[in-house]
């Protein structure tokens, strides 16, 4: 009789049939540790990517809120500014749609002395920029103090140009002045002037300084004083200018751009100033950089120079397209030597007219004369 041995077996013959057990493996006999499965590489190299994703998503969308909450905050900047500095609402532009068409935007620019003294709305600086959007040049042509108006229908008192401005002040305030001005400059050059700008001399030197100063280039030396007492004295303490390169505060530009009695007789007259103060407009201009983000620091810093400061019709969103035509790209002698010719009026005043004066409103020589120079072509910059 045979005995049953399957109790000997290093096996159970029934795990092994129904596949749940190894016949290589003793029923009963502890199994070794399964050691941890490596993530393969490429699993890890995904999931770093992810991270790295989410990370890059994150400061993505930090700087948009930056850029927003910053934006926002301009923008209330630039709504306050408007509100206090310009007759146009905000937000508007009368530039945009002008500055990319074909006809020429003419822009006046008054500068004056400002505050309680007398003769403190005289203007003391009258240029016209006259942008032509075909080639995006800008021309200066500056208006001697001196002109004689007489024969215009805007300012039938007669009398110097920069006593206009004082005269629609006494009126109006400064938006009457500035637009009486506007009107008989227009009359008297044939440029139609739609738009104005003033500022004081405190203002000036206040931008100057909130840009961190200019610097331009003197091509004279010369020393000045503050009358003709002095000058005819031969007294120059005022200060001086050296020639070259010459690096300006606020208080500094100012002398420099007023400074009419001086020790070089060129430098003495109205012109000689309209040149000194397009330079020191073109050196602000590059400190105002080409726009975008690099240029809201220094426009800020300008808001707060200009606010109370300045005047216009242009609402802030224009004043930041005009920033980029505040280098002039040439200029129209409106001098002595080229149209006008100098000569006293009835009370012995000294006078600027037209070289072709025949009476009160005899304007078409100086006309034709800014026509024409405006036609010629413009050198490149």
């Amino acid at each position: 009789m045979s005995q049953d041995r399957s109790n000997d077996l290093p096996y159970d013959r029934e795990l092994i049939r129904s596949g749940s057990a190894s016949s290589g493996r003793r029923r009963g006999a502890p199994q070794a540790p399964r050691r941890a499965q490596a993530t393969p590489p490429r699993r890890a190299a995904g999931r770093r990517r992810r991270s790295r994703w989410r990370t890059v998503r994150l400061v993505l969308l930090l700087i948009v809120v930056a850029i927003a909450i910053g934006a926002l905050l301009v923008g209330f900047r630039a709504a306050a500014f408007n509100g206090a500095v310009s007759s146009a609402p905000f937000p508007s532009s009368a530039l945009f749609g002008k500055l990319g068409g074909s006809e020429r935007v003419n822009i006046l620019l008054i500068g004056y002395g400002g505050g309680d003294h007398a003769g403190a709305y005289l203007a003391d600086s009258i240029q016209v920029l006259s942008i032509d959007p075909a080639t995006d040049t800008t021309t200066t042509v500056p208006i001697p103090r001196d002109l004689w108006i007489e024969g215009v229908g805007a300012f039938p008192e007669n009398g110097k140009v920069n006593e206009v401005f004082a005269a629609g002040h006494a009126t109006g305030d400064i938006d009457g002045g500035a637009e009486l001005l506007a009107a008989v400059v227009s009359d008297v050059t044939g440029l139609p002037i739609e738009h104005w700008l003033s500022i004081d001399f405190e203002g000036f030197r206040d931008m100057i300084d909130a840009v961190g100063g200019v610097t331009i280039d003197n091509p004279v030396a010369f020393a000045w004083t503050t009358g003709p007492v002095q000058h005819q004295g031969g007294n120059w303490s005022s200060g001086s200018f050296e020639a070259g390169e010459l690096h300006m505060d606020g208080e500094t530009a100012l002398a420099y751009t007023r400074a009419r009695y001086t020790s070089v007789v060129a430098e003495s007259t109205d012109f000689a100033r309209s040149v000194r103060q397009a330079r020191v407009l073109s050196a602000l201009r590059s400190k105002l950089g080409s726009g975008g983000i690099g240029s809201i620091l220094p426009g800020l810093g300008l808001m707060d120079a200009m606010e109370g400061r300045v005047r216009t019709d242009l609402s802030v969103i224009d004043l930041a397209l005009l920033s980029s035509h505040l280098s002039s790209d040439r200029r129209v002698e409106v001098t002595d030597s080229t149209i006008l010719t100098a000569t006293t009026n009835t009370i012995g005043q000294y006078i600027l007219i037209p070289v072709d004066w025949t009476g009160p409103g005899a304007y078409g020589g100086l006309r034709a004369f800014i026509a024409a120079d405006l036609g010629r072509p413009v050198d490149a910059p």
